[in-house]
């Protein structure tokens, strides 16, 4: 009767736990699509989402050296939508809908108590990217490679500057072809 009861609580114990991981899964693949809906219309016009800061994860950060002296130039804090990181930890790639947005800041190079510091002064604009490797923005010169590619100066997080992916973003990205175009050895939360 004992091991009856132990046999039924534990199957009871597992149906919750898929239940509570399907519904998990359910819920990640919502948000994966709400991160890229807030993004992305209808023709593929890109925009930077509103809540990226709060919503998203932090991705990683660069510093950008500068051309002269001692500091940095600029700074690139990126960030990724939800679920993004624990998807390609998992897989190994970045699932269709993931959204990284990497904010572009001048930086300024200064003396501090823990020595010279450089940190975000201005911010310059946005660069965002969308994963899409079933290629449903044929005719938006924005999008190809696996991704839709847009650069927004800070005065208009609603219109982009870009006009052709393949010109105003690929060079850039070149280097890092074998990782689906991003520099992921930058990003310590990708690494597991």
């Amino acid at each position: 009767m004992k091991t009856t009861s132990i046999l039924i609580s534990l199957a009871g114990l597992m149906i919750t736990t898929l239940v509570a991981a399907e519904v998990q899964n359910y819920a990640t693949a919502a948000t994966d699509d709400q991160s890229a809906a807030a993004v992305v219309d209808g023709k593929g016009n890109l925009r930077v989402p509103e809540d990226y800061r709060t919503a998203y994860q932090s991705l990683g950060a660069w510093a950008i050296a500068a051309d002269q002296g001692i500091g940095s130039k600029e700074l690139h804090v990126v960030y990724v939508s939800p679920s993004t990181i624990a998807a390609y930890r998992k897989g190994g790639s970045f699932p269709d809908g993931s959204v990284l947005v990497k904010e572009v800041f001048e930086s300024t190079t200064g003396p501090m108590t823990t020595g010279t510091v450089s940190h975000a002064q201005t911010l310059k604009g946005w660069f965002v990217m969308v994963r899409d490797s079933k290629n449903t923005h044929p005719g938006n010169k924005l999008w190809g490679d696996g991704w839709g590619w847009s650069w927004f100066d800070a005065s208009n997080p609603t219109k982009t500057t870009s006009t052709d992916y393949k010109t105003n973003c690929l060079p850039c990205h070149v280097p890092a072809q074998a990782t689906e175009w991003i520099y992921v050895n930058g990003y310590p939360p990708l690494k597991e």
